[in-house]
């Protein structure tokens, strides 16, 4: 027994050597509370493990609020951005109200005063116009001093109004003059005048028709005679047309003043037609008014464009054709009376 037991003690004593190097830093403990290496790994494990845990865990709950914060951020966003657009909305709104309120009475004052601008523009050639043809009716009416103060009075507030170019030019001006058989030099002189101081306040001439040259040809060739003189005249630029002894022309030519004397669709707007009627009496009383020589003037035509003993009328018009023509050419119809003074040839 004594010598196993010294065998024993042999075999240990190494190992304890060992173990004392291992720990010669700390102090010896009884074996028996001395841990063994499995129980220190597993230790370790266990603490590596829940420390790990742990860290997961922070992370997660730092990613978590930071996800939070985001969305909190993003949600605000489109409150910033609704709130920036409806402030940028507001102040377009109170530009635009802002401009409106400027705008709408300088526009006012500058339309109240457009029509004194083109007055401005427009005065200089049109009171020219006017006042030379106001001057050539004031001598004229100091020349023919025993006409009706009628005839000077309509004739000029009818043919001004037509000069103004202020007014628009919807339908040319039609006047008819009228006279018995011992006015009919002043009815010539008179209209050819008129129509003169028409034209030269406009710096043009006068078309001059005379219905007796014409009496006796044929209603188509007359048609179409007149038709070409009045157009080609007033494309040249002349402004009036006098048609003398107007009853003269063939019934049926007479129907191409549907084309120049229409109220809504004549060829010239910008013209005057003077058309003279030397009815078959000796006189036209001063009493008659100007209704009353509107009607004479009318029956007249009736009898000269209707009759069944002149074939070349009667064939060519009727009373609705003759009707149409009336309403078109009696605009304004004025009675001339005889003037004293007046040269044997031709007129002043």
């Amino acid at each position: 027994l004594t010598g196993s037991s010294s065998v024993y003690f042999l075999q240990e004593s190494p190992i304890k050597e060992k173990t004392k190097a291992y720990d010669s830093n700390e102090p010896e403990k009884p074996a028996e509370h001395q841990p063994n290496i499995y129980t220190l790994l597993k230790e370790r494990k266990a603490d590596f493990l829940e420390k790990n845990q742990e860290h997961y865990s922070s992370t997660s709950q730092s990613r978590s609020k930071f996800r939070d914060q985001s969305s909190i951020g993003k949600e605000s966003q489109p409150l910033a951005k609704n709130d920036g657009e409806s402030q940028s909305g507001f102040h377009k709104t109170w530009t635009l109200l802002l401009v409106l309120l400027i705008s709408v009475p300088l526009l006012y004052v500058l339309w109240s005063g457009m029509p004194s601008l083109l007055d401005a523009t427009l005065s200089s050639r049109d009171t020219q116009i006017l006042q030379a043809f106001r001057a050539r009716m004031k001598k004229l009416k100091n020349t023919y001093q025993s006409q009706d103060p009628n005839l000077w009075k309509r004739t000029h507030v009818f043919l001004e109004k037509h000069l103004n170019a202020s007014h628009l030019r919807l339908e040319p001006a039609i006047l008819l003059f009228a006279a018995g058989q011992e006015a009919e030099k002043a009815l010539r002189c008179l209209s050819n005048e008129i129509a003169d101081a028409f034209a030269f306040s406009q710096n043009a001439t006068t078309i001059k028709i005379n219905g007796a040259d014409k009496a006796i040809l044929d209603s188509d060739v007359v048609k179409l005679e007149v038709d070409n003189e009045l157009s080609s005249g007033f494309r040249e630029g002349k402004k009036v047309a006098v048609v003398h002894r107007f009853e003269l022309l063939p019934a049926g030519s007479t129907l191409i003043f549907y084309k120049y004397c229409d109220h809504e669709n004549a060829a010239f707007k910008d013209v005057a037609l003077l058309l003279t009627v030397l009815l078959d009496e000796q006189s036209l009383r001063k009493s008659l008014t100007l209704q009353e020589v509107e009607e004479k003037v009318r029956d007249f035509l009736w009898a000269k464009f209707t009759s069944s003993d002149v074939p070349s009328s009667y064939n060519n018009m009727d009373t609705d054709k003759l009707s149409g023509l009336w309403s078109r050419i009696s605009h304004l119809v004025l009675p001339v009376w005889p003037e004293k003074g007046l040269p044997a040839e031709g007129c002043t």
